[in-house]
């Protein structure tokens, strides 16, 4: 063989080495969102191929919608679940707030008081759940799910079972669930907004460091000065308020709302939240992860209903991405820190 060839040769081999060496060590296995938009793109793509009218603007507008009503309970999980806590009780929070705001402006109370009253509410169920598992140093797994059942058994027994339904309307019902251009919602914005500042305050915010070094180390956190139970507190209100933000809108968008709204919705928020990388053990996750996490969700359930699938198929399919999701997640995070 050619000397100039085995050089070149010789000098693309070392070039490919160096290549795969920064990939291994310092390229996209460090993000948390490589494996859901893997995810992202593989459900994408394969509804786009089996189900009819996938891609239209009413169909991804439809996606849109339960992406972010979901994704703002999503939210608020991951950046519990990044501080290495669990909140099983938001799906009866947000049946509990959007019922307390549908009785309230029933009984003719401002719209903007009733919401703040409402988001108050849930702030002060948020806060009871981490007085608790802080102060009382129990798992947040048992104390929120007492807190479910709880607050679902008072919402039954307040409404005795029925629905509740609102005719009227306002200006903050159309900004927090009006209809936009093309069939989409406002809900939407407050989606991507609420995405975009959590981004901001994980990445760039002194707060942020705190969550990560909470839920990753607690006791190295505490010896740098981290009130890991102040920080653990914010996020269980924070969750809780974003879990009330999004039944609120559920009920500006339907106008009405019944006793099992929310019901298993934080099974469906802890599945967007890990599928968008976020680790069960905390310590480790992305809000964009949950993003595109809540828009797999999203899409499966739009794109089932398309395709003509039945519709018990949408659990099982959340389920197997959910467990693909996590192996995929956890195989990306140790060959990061190998």
């Amino acid at each position: 063989m050619d000397p100039e060839m085995v050089q070149a040769r010789s000098r693309w081999q070392t070039y490919a080495q160096r290549w795969a060496q920064v990939v291994r060590l310092s390229g996209w296995r460090r993000y948390p969102e490589v494996g859901a938009l893997a995810g992202f793109l593989a459900v994408f793509i394969g509804f786009s191929v089996i189900a009819p009218y996938f891609l239209t603007l009413g169909s991804l507008a439809g996606i849109m919608t339960i992406a972010a009503e979901l994704g703002l309970v999503a939210v608020g999980v991951t950046l519990l679940m990044i501080a290495g806590e669990f909140d099983l009780s938001v799906g009866s929070v947000l049946g509990v707030s959007s019922m307390a705001f549908a009785l309230m402006v029933r009984a003719g109370w401002p719209h903007l008081v009733a919401f703040g009253s409402a988001l108050a509410l849930a702030a002060a169920i948020g806060a009871l759940n981490g007085w608790v598992v802080t102060r009382g140093r129990l798992p947040s797994f048992i104390v929120t799910l007492g807190s479910m059942m709880f607050w679902r058994g008072v919402l039954l027994a307040v409404t005795g079972g029925f629905p509740i339904a609102y005719e009227g309307t306002s200006s903050l019902m159309f900004a927090l669930s009006g209809r936009l251009p093309g069939g989409f919602h406002a809900s939407a914005l407050w989606f991507l907004a609420v995405a975009g500042i959590a981004t901001v305050v994980l990445t760039r915010t002194p707060f942020g460091n705190a969550v990560f070094a909470a839920g990753g180390n607690p006791q190295a956190a505490r010896a740098l000065g981290v009130e890991v139970h102040r920080v653990k507190q914010i996020g269980f209100v924070l969750t809780a308020v974003l879990a009330a933000l999004a039944g609120i809108i559920q009920f500006s968008r339907f106008g009405s709302v019944d006793p099992l709204r929310g019901e298993g919705v934080e099974l469906e928020a802890i599945a967007a939240t890990v599928t968008g990388g976020t680790l069960l053990t905390g310590g480790y996750g992305s809000v964009i992860g949950t993003v595109l996490g809540a828009l797999i969700v999203g899409m499966v359930r739009n794109g089932l209903v398309l395709a003509g699938a039945p519709a018990y198929w949408y659990r099982a399919f959340i389920g197997l991405v959910l467990v693909l999701a996590v192996i995929i997640n956890l195989r990306i995070r140790r060959s990061a820190g190998a």
